[in-house]
């Protein structure tokens, strides 16, 4: 490697450190103050970050929100992880995954930053359509983790009124836990485990025999 080549190498580090930083810290004034409690002059206080410097690596507050959830989605919903477990069919590992999506959002920043994403998509076109892109690629993994469970064409409707039982009652957890600080968001948990536990087993139960088609020596399994 020259030298030049080194320079663009350590400018091209530097400048990931940076946006990096300037998530992180973006991440917990939202979480603490609110997105309009938020300003960028603020981020780049807190940071160290130029607020010029702010506006060339993204285009707006809502360019950050978008950053930071692009990150989340990818630490929580582990896409390569579940497609691995779906494609190999590893029921133990795909249940595991389904456990760790429903304890979704127990980190305390997590808890308020995605409440406040949802109360702004209300009012701002953007932090919507983020908010849409957030419930798209959850709501698609979740059904692909069902469907390798249960994979059977007439258990769709099945799959699929699971995963809106999840969906539902999981964002119904996560608004309690803001709202009532006497909820026991630990027997929640337990409780929508157990249905859910309880609603595979019975999917996988009874799922229907192979069809079998007649062929010249016999009859074999259609696949």
């Amino acid at each position: 490697m020259n030298l030049l080549q080194c320079g663009e190498a350590c400018r091209a580090s530097r400048a990931v450190a940076r946006r990096e930083k300037l998530v992180t810290v973006a991440r917990k004034l939202f979480s603490e103050h609110g997105f309009h409690g938020t300003g960028v002059a603020q981020i780049a206080a807190e940071s160290g970050i130029k607020v010029g410097q702010i506006y060339r690596d993204f285009a707006d507050k809502e360019a950050i929100v978008a950053e930071i959830v692009e990150n989340d989605l990818r630490l929580f919903l582990h896409e390569a992880e579940i497609a691995q477990a779906v494609e190999r069919r590893n029921i133990a590992a795909i249940r595991d995954w389904l456990r760790m999506f429903m304890r979704c959002g127990e980190a305390s920043e997590a808890r308020a930053l995605m409440p406040e994403i949802l109360a702004e998509a209300a009012r701002n076109d953007r932090i919507k359509g983020i908010a849409h892109t957030i419930n798209r690629r959850v709501k698609q993994a979740l059904v692909q983790a069902l469907t390798a469970l249960a994979p059977h064409a007439d258990q769709a409707n099945a799959r699929g009124e699971l995963a809106e039982t999840i969906l539902t009652w999981g964002a119904g957890i996560m608004h309690r836990r803001i709202a009532d600080p006497d909820f026991d968001d630990e027997a929640a948990y337990r409780q929508m485990s157990a249905h859910v536990d309880a609603t595979i087993d019975q999917m996988i139960a009874t799922a229907p025999y192979p069809i079998l088609q007649k062929e010249h020596c016999g009859f074999v399994t259609a696949t």
